[in-house]
């Protein structure tokens, strides 16, 4: 991919991967600008997304980029707060963050899904004025659907491991009901700790239906 190429795809909007039924939709900050160009969601080498979903047990294997579509047929799927791609996730504006969040839910509550988890903490607050949400499952729902914040799967993120980011999801997994998949080599994808922590056990106590 040339520069010239990368910088043609600026401003172009990725299409989501959606369908209803769905049990987790993840939901990036943005669409970068590789990603943009060939058309697949979390595409850039570094990006940690693919190898996380697999290590936490969401996926049989790690997919490939170009093979997002395969989500659905686990009941995952993928979209973005902002549309329009962007170089680096800072060129947005707030206004953009907080449209985002608008439209957001509303395709939110016309899909349905059983959980949004928006894999970014700052964007969350940003997108839905939530300015003291921490990683983990929220107060706030849309319709039905429960919201969950992931740390940002960036390779710029260096608080957070591929693996400690695999033990947040694997929370997210078995909060979902969606099952364990085997983790790398065919052993155990890191598993949900057996009680989650206190303030997110209430939390998803509150949310119960």
């Amino acid at each position: 991919m040339t520069p010239d190429e990368l910088n043609a795809a600026r401003d172009r909007v990725l299409p989501d991967v959606v369908a209803g039924g769905l049990r987790v939709l993840f939901c990036g900050i943005n669409p970068g600008l590789l990603s943009a160009a060939t058309g697949h969601h979390f595409a850039r080498p570094g990006n940690r997304f693919w190898p996380v979903l697999h290590l936490s047990g969401f996926t049989p294997r790690r997919l490939a980029p170009a093979e997002q579509e395969e989500l659905l047929s686990y009941r995952l799927g993928i979209t973005n707060v902002v549309a329009r791609a962007t170089a680096r996730a800072d060129e947005l504006s707030a206004e953009e963050f907080r449209e985002g969040g608008r439209l957001l839910t509303a395709k939110v509550e016309r899909l349905s899904p059983q959980w949004l988890a928006v894999v970014g903490v700052t964007a969350y607050r940003t997108a839905f004025g939530e300015r003291k949400a921490q990683i983990g499952p929220q107060e706030r729902t849309i319709g039905s659907t429960r919201i969950w914040a992931l740390p940002n799967p960036s390779g710029l993120n260096a608080h957070w491991t591929a693996e400690s980011m695999a033990q947040e999801y694997a929370r997210l997994r078995a909060a979902a009901g969606s099952p364990a998949f085997p983790g790398p080599g065919g052993g155990a994808a890191y598993p949900c700790p057996g009680d989650l922590r206190g303030a997110d056990r209430r939390v998803l106590d509150t949310l119960a239906v």
